[in-house]
C-alpha cells in the first residue's frame, strides 16, 4: 500500500496534466463536471484497501446464517402474495459486453432461445407475473455507457407492456498499470473509461433518481440479479421471507463444485457477515479457501435487499465503502491497465438480519462462455411461466460437460455453426468439439461425444450421433 500511494504522488502531476486535458474538450459544464466527478470517485478508490478481511480473523459461520431453501415457507394466498408483488422492484445488472465471448454490444441481447434474448427472458417472467397475480412489477436496468444506447433501443417494443426504467452506472478513467496515469485522451475514448462493477449500484441508483422514486410508491424490497442469469427469477417463497422476517440483505449462494472454486463466498469476520472474492485472497492461502470442503458454498449474485435499510445506510454520515477489487487489464495494444472495482455483495457487512440461503442450482444458469449458452439454446430446457426449466429427463443425471474449441469461442461465429438450432442434448453425456463444424437441424447427440474436424465439416439435418469419439458424423446412423 505505501508503493501504490508514492506512485500516487510521483505521478500527480501528469495526472493533473491528463485531467486539464480531458477537461479541454469538454462542451458543456455537466460535462466537466461528470468528468471530475469521476476521476474524485476513482482516485478515492485507489486511496482504500483492497480488502479489510485478514485471513486469519475468519471466524466459523454461525449455523443460522445460511438458511436452507428447501426450509422456506411459500405463502398460499394470493391477496398476500400480490401485496408483496406490490412493494417489489426488480433489478437486472446489464453493464456487460460479454467481451469474453466475443460480443460487439450488450451481452443481454444475444439470443438463448430462439430468436429470444437475455432482456427478453426477463421480460417475459415480469409479464408472467403481470398476468398471474394483476400486478404492475417495475423492472429496472442498471446499464453502462457502453450497453445504454442499445438497450434503450431494444427495450422500446415493451414500453406499452411493462413498467421498464433504466439507469447508467459511473464510468471511471483506467489508468496504466506502471506510471498510474490516466489512459483517456478524449471523452469519446472508449477503451480508456470502464464501468466500476456492480458494486457501484448503491450510488448510481440513489443518483438516478428512481430510488426516492420507489419509495413514495411503497416499494419495500428489491431483487437484484446478473441479467445474464437466466435462473434469477423472482420466487416467492425468498420473497416471503424477506417480509416474514424482517431481513434486511439476503444473498442467495449455492452448493460449491470442483468447477466453483475461484467464486466469492460468505464468511464471517468481527462478528459480521462478509463476502470473500478470490482477488482478495492473499495468495499463500488459495488453496484453502478454494477447498470445497472448508467453503462450502459460493455467491450466485442473486440479492434481495430492504429499500428502507438501504435508504438508512445511504443517507448516514459516513460514505459506503465497499471492499476494492483491483482488476489488471491489456487494452487492444496490450497496454497495460488498471481497473478498480467493486462487489454489489460486499455491502452485506453494512446490513443489520442479514443472511444468505443455500438454493438449488437451478437458480444460477449464468452464461460466461458459448458452451453455457448451447445448454440453455436446446431441449435439456423449455420455457415454464416465462423461466427456464430443466427437462425432468435430466433431474437425475446432471448437465452433460460441454468443452469447445476456439472455434467457438466468438458468439458470433458460434451462432452460424448452429444458425438451423442447437442439437437435442437431452440423451447427451458430454461434448468436445474441435475444429469447423457446423450442425443441420433435428441433430441428436447422445453418450459421450467428441468431434474434431481440420477441415470443415457441415453435419446433415437429421443425423444421430452416437456414443464416443468420431471422425466422420455423416456415416453416422440417420435420426428419421
Amino acid at each position: 500500500m505505501a508503493d501504490r500511494q508514492k506512485s500516487l504522488n510521483l505521478n500527480r502531476k501528469d495526472r493533473s496534466k491528463k485531467l486539464n486535458d480531458l477537461l479541454e474538450v469538454c462542451n458543456s459544464p455537466d460535462e466537466k463536471a461528470a468528468v471530475l466527478n469521476s476521476e474524485k470517485l476513482f482516485w478515492d478508490h485507489f486511496g482504500q484497501e483492497q480488502s479489510g478481511i485478514k485471513w486469519n480473523e475468519i471466524q466459523e459461520l454461525p449455523t443460522n446464517a445460511i438458511m436452507d431453501y428447501s426450509s422456506l415457507e411459500p405463502s398460499t394466498n394470493d391477496n398476500a402474495v400480490r401485496e408483496m408483488l406490490q412493494s417489489l422492484v426488480i433489478i437486472k445488472l446489464n453493464g456487460g459486453l460479454g467481451t469474453s465471448m466475443g460480443c460487439k454490444g450488450p451481452k443481454s441481447l444475444i439470443p438463448v432461445r430462439g430468436q429470444e434474448s437475455f432482456l427478453d427472458l426477463a421480460f417475459q417472467q415480469v409479464m408472467e407475473l403481470k398476468r398471474k397475480y394483476d400486478v404492475d412489477i417495475p423492472i429496472v436496468l442498471m446499464n453502462s455507457f457502453n450497453t445504454e444506447g442499445q438497450t434503450l433501443e431494444a427495450i422500446k417494443s415493451y414500453s406499452d407492456a411493462l413498467q421498464i426504467h433504466c439507469f447508467t452506472q459511473s464510468k471511471y478513467p483506467r489508468i496504466h498499470a506502471d506510471t498510474l496515469v490516466p489512459i483517456p485522451r478524449t471523452l469519446s475514448h472508449s477503451e480508456g473509461w470502464y464501468p466500476p462493477g456492480h458494486g457501484d449500484f448503491y450510488l448510481s441508483f440513489c443518483k438516478s433518481g428512481l430510488f426516492e422514486k420507489f419509495l413514495r410508491d411503497g416499494k419495500r424490497i428489491c431483487f437484484v440479479s446478473n441479467v445474464d442469469n437466466v435462473g434469477a427469477t423472482v420466487d416467492l417463497s425468498l420473497l416471503h421471507t424477506m417480509h416474514r422476517h424482517n431481513i434486511m440483505f439476503l444473498i442467495e449462494v449455492t452448493d460449491r463444485t470442483e468447477a466453483d472454486v475461484k467464486g466469492g463466498t460468505l464468511i464471517q469476520h468481527n462478528d459480521r457477515l462478509r463476502l470473500l472474492e478470490v482477488a482478495q485472497v492473499p495468495e499463500e492461502n488459495l488453496n484453502e479457501f478454494q477447498s470445497v470442503s472448508k467453503f462450502k458454498t459460493f455467491k450466485t449474485n442473486n440479492i434481495w435487499i430492504s429499500l428502507h435499510a438501504m435508504k438508512d445506510l445511504m443517507s448516514g454520515a459516513e460514505p459506503l465503502k465497499l471492499d476494492v477489487i483491483a482488476n489488471p487489464k491489456k487494452l487492444i495494444d496490450g497496454t497495460p491497465v488498471l481497473q478498480l472495482e467493486t462487489a454489489i455483495g460486499a455491502a452485506i457487512k453494512y446490513f443489520d438480519n442479514a443472511a444468505g440461503v443455500n438454493v438449488p442450482r437451478n437458480r444460477f444458469l449464468p452464461v460466461k462462455k458459448t458452451s453455457d449458452l448451447l445448454l440453455l439454446m436446446s431441449d435439456l430446457y423449455h420455457t415454464e411461466e416465462g423461466r427456464l426449466v430443466l427437462s425432468p429427463r435430466r433431474q437425475d443425471t446432471g448437465i452433460p460437460v460441454i468443452q469447445l474449441s476456439k472455434d467457438y469461442k466468438k458468439v458470433g461465429d458460434f451462432l452460424k455453426k448452429f444458425h438451423r438450432g442447437a442439437p437435442s442434448l437431452l440423451a447427451l453425456d458430454s461434448l468436445v468439439l474441435e475444429g469447423d463444424v457446423t450442425f443441420g437441424a433435428d441433430v441428436i447427440l447422445t453418450g459421450h461425444v467428441a468431434i474434431s474436424e481440420d477441415e470443415k465439416v457441415i453435419i446433415p439435418s437429421g443425423t444421430l450421433i452416437k456414443g464416443t469419439p468420431m471422425k466422420s458424423p455423416s456415416t453416422e446412423t440417420r435420426f428419421m
